[in-house]
């Protein structure tokens, strides 16, 4: 049994750290009306990069039963942790972007940080919750579906988001005065 698990890239370094990360993001997230839109801002600015290295090294997952796959965020909960980071960003929740993935890749998008980190706390919290569950088959679901939704969504999310966060962070601050961000 020890040798099976050893040998099974569900059960890997990469995804177990991805999972702490993973729920390190979703307890802040679901918390968010406790904090300030800057401590949001900052606390997005140094996770997002580790959970988007974490995404990055997730191992290949062969799935035997993908009946086991499960969704768990309901869309109740999506709206409140949206309706929550909208009103914490307020005027700054949107951002604009170019999506390569578009027909013209030459014009801007906008987007929302609300969405985006909504989208990605749903994602993240699924993966989490079914990992959580006691089969084999609920962790090769929970690795496999976490790394096609980084492939797709959250891992483009981050990144489109990291720019626009650091904007917001910097943009009036002189390089020699910005106590408040150290």
């Amino acid at each position: 049994m020890m040798n099976e698990i050893n040998n099974e890239p569900a059960y890997s370094k990469n995804v177990i750290e991805l999972l702490t990360v993973a729920n390190e993001y979703c307890l802040f997230i679901e918390k968010s009306e406790n904090y300030s839109k800057i401590d949001i801002l900052q606390f997005l600015q140094k996770i997002s990069p580790l959970l988007y290295l974490k995404g990055s090294l997730l191992p290949n997952v062969n799935v035997e039963n993908k009946d086991a796959n499960e969704r768990f965020v309901t869309e109740e909960q999506w709206e409140t942790i949206f309706n929550e980071l909208r009103n914490k960003f307020n005027k700054d929740d949107n951002y604009w972007f170019i999506d390569f993935n578009s027909p013209d890749e030459n014009d801007p998008v906008k987007a929302s940080f609300a969405e985006n980190f909504a989208d990605i706390y749903q994602d993240l919290k699924d993966f989490v919750m079914l990992y959580q569950k006691s089969t084999r088959a609920a962790k090769q679901n929970a690795v496999y579906e976490c790394k096609f939704l980084f492939k797709t969504h959250w891992g483009y999310c981050i990144i489109n988001a990291q720019k626009a966060i650091h904007h917001i962070l910097y943009k009036n601050k002189s390089t020699y005065n910005y106590p408040e961000l150290i």
